[in-house]
């Protein structure tokens, strides 16, 4: 008996040793952030706690993820190609061709294990907050796979100060804890309350001694642009300028910073894009606003991610931490902001109802109003890459990427190319995670860490090829090229290859003058995509006209009793309107 309870102590001391000697994992993910857009990466937006982690570890120049959200997400928790996951895109932009189809479920398909399920086989706590997006309700959730507490909103996005959906798609802002409907306290801000809540977890006492897992997916600086004053007010002036000579600036500080070589091309704006100078001063203070918001919001998840960090200082965490920080994809070019005028651009009925009425200029990025950068801005913030979100051009795919803590060098710049789905494998390599279960489905990315050690130059040798496809859109790479397709209004549907050794910000199309080199990537494409399972969209898809047509489907089906009875009374009326016409005209022929 003696001898058995000595082995138990024993048992117990080792665990603690190796729960002791085990890295916690911080995994920090901004929504829509651009490459250049933290004050590593040259941004205008005061970022000194993300800037802090890029100094005390690493920041990655050539780390790619997906143009769209859901994507990107799945890829980031399973280390897996987004249409092996289920996530082939979101279901905002799905037609209804690919409705439930292998890849385009919409959820995380059987066999898919996210790195939290991998993780509490090691021993690790697992926490997650802000926002899910990889599938819905009863056992979609993340308290389904695998994470112990969870604080998670499942939307493509929700506002920042209130419990409100941003476009007709939801009715409401579904916010769950642990996989049950909950509500948001009075004095709600995003970035705040995803810190706090998950300080709060990772202060619970069970399993304390344990490692973690902490997954904070914050809402900046997705729709709608919202941020506290004192944040946006660092802001005024700054893009009075206006988007060429920012963009410009993204440029200059690209090539500073190494992101891109020496004299390297920066491409026109697309010609659908409004010139600064046709803007008149009312339109330029509604536009220069919204940007200051954008920055304040960048702001203020930073300054919540500095409280998270001196919490972790304070607990003594900090030192035995991995922290990766990095975006789902590129800016956002939607239109979903007031005009001049005041009216909304789109959905105003709709918009008014949910309660963003507030107008003033002075006012916007506070409760109760829609923000959006818009399509300039967004091609302004993604320079030194082309276009934005939703494309196949990098700069929809190029984000930044910083990782830091036990195994990472200090103070260095990685240029080796990578990708969303190398993240999981990186971080379990790095904490000698185990295999996974048995009827797991493998892995496609690749793990980081050679590079990290030291022991490799490159993940990808010039031969390799990886690549994104989310909608029909398309970025792939093999070495130094890119095939890539992005789709219309701001593509126009053609295959177009690179060089971005020279040409990163993609402005010298090579297909024409090399053709043989457009129909060896076409070829490798062919391959890449049935290998991960890639269903072609139909003839004529946008994803823009998409997401129309599917609203306006939901629409119907929420609201065909109010617009059958609207429809009723209008027959009604033309009825007694006409009834009453043949009277008047029988009482004059009497007459």
């Amino acid at each position: 008996m003696a001898l058995r309870r000595w082995l138990l102590v024993l048992t117990a001391l080792l665990a603690g040793s190796a729960h002791a000697a085990s890295p916690n994992i911080v995994i920090l993910l901004a929504d829509d952030v651009a490459l250049t857009d933290f004050g590593a990466y040259g941004g205008e937006a005061r970022t000194p706690n993300i800037d802090a982690l890029a100094a005390r570890g690493a920041f990655f120049t050539q780390f790619r993820t997906s143009p769209q959200c859901a994507p990107s997400r799945a890829m980031l928790l399973t280390g897996m190609d987004n249409h092996r996951t289920g996530l082939g895109a979101i279901p905002e932009v799905l037609p209804p061709s690919h409705v439930d189809q292998p890849g385009y479920t919409m959820h995380l398909e059987d066999g898919v294990e996210t790195i939290a399920v991998r993780l509490k086989r090691e021993g690790y706590r697992t926490y997650m907050t802000g926002k899910w997006h990889l599938g819905h309700g009863s056992g979609d959730l993340p308290n389904d796979h695998g994470f112990d507490r969870s604080f998670v909103l499942d939307a493509s996005g929700a506002d920042n100060w209130d419990d409100r959906p941003y476009m007709p798609l939801y009715t409401e802002a579904p916010w769950y804890e642990d996989g049950v409907p909950t509500d948001l306290p009075d004095d709600f801000y995003s970035s705040e309350f995803l810190v706090d809540r998950m300080i709060d977890y990772l202060g619970e006492t069970p399993g304390a001694g344990a490692p973690f897992l902490a997954y904070v997916a914050f809402q900046a600086v997705h729709i709608p642009v919202q941020a506290p004053e004192a944040f946006i007010a660092h802001y005024d002036g700054v893009y009075d300028v206006g988007w060429h000579a920012i963009r410009e600036q993204h440029h200059g500080r690209a090539m500073e910073l190494g992101l891109i070589p020496e004299g390297a091309p920066l491409g026109d704006m697309h010609p659908a894009l409004r010139d600064w100078a046709s803007l008149d001063a009312a339109e330029r203070a509604i536009v220069t606003r919204s940007m200051e918001v954008n920055a304040g919001m960048l702001e203020a998840m930073d300054f919540h991610i500095g409280r998270l960090v001196e919490h972790l200082k304070a607990a003594g965490a900090y030192e035995n931490t991995i922290f990766v920080v990095t975006s789902d994809n590129g800016p956002e070019g939607g239109e979903l902001r007031r005009g001049p005028s005041g009216q909304i651009a789109i959905l105003d009925l709709w918009l008014q109802s949910e309660g963003y009425t507030e107008t003033r200029v002075e006012k916007l990025g506070g409760p109760d109003t829609m923000v959006a950068i818009g399509p300039e801005w967004a091609s302004a913030a993604a320079s030194p890459s082309h276009l934005y979100k939703f494309h196949g051009a990098d700069g929809a795919l190029r984000v930044p990427l910083i990782m830091s803590g036990p195994g990472v060098p200090e103070g260095g710049r990685i240029d080796a190319r990578s990708i969303m789905p190398d993240l999981m494998p990186t971080l379990l390599d790095m904490v000698d995670a185990s295999t996974p279960a048995p009827d797991a489905r493998p892995l496609t990315g690749r793990s980081l860490r050679p590079v990290l050690d030291g022991a490799r130059s490159e993940a990808y040798g010039e031969d390799d090829v990886y690549g994104i496809e989310v909608a029909g859109n398309v970025g792939l790479y093999r070495g130094r090229y890119k095939l890539t397709r992005s789709l219309p209004p701001m593509g126009d549907g053609e295959w177009r290859v690179f060089d971005l050794e020279t040409d990163p910000g993609e402005t010298q199309d090579l297909s024409a003058s090399t053709p043989a080199l457009l129909e060896e990537m076409l070829a490798h494409y062919a391959d890449w995509s049935q290998d991960v399972g890639v269903i072609e969209m139909p003839e004529g898809y946008t994803p823009v006209a998409q997401i129309g047509k599917n609203l306006g489907s939901v629409l119907f089906g929420r609201y065909w009793p109010w617009l059958l009875g609207a429809l009723a009374l209008l027959l009604f009326a033309l009825w007694g309107a006409w009834t009453a016409m043949r009277a008047t005209f029988a009482r004059l022929r009497a007459a």
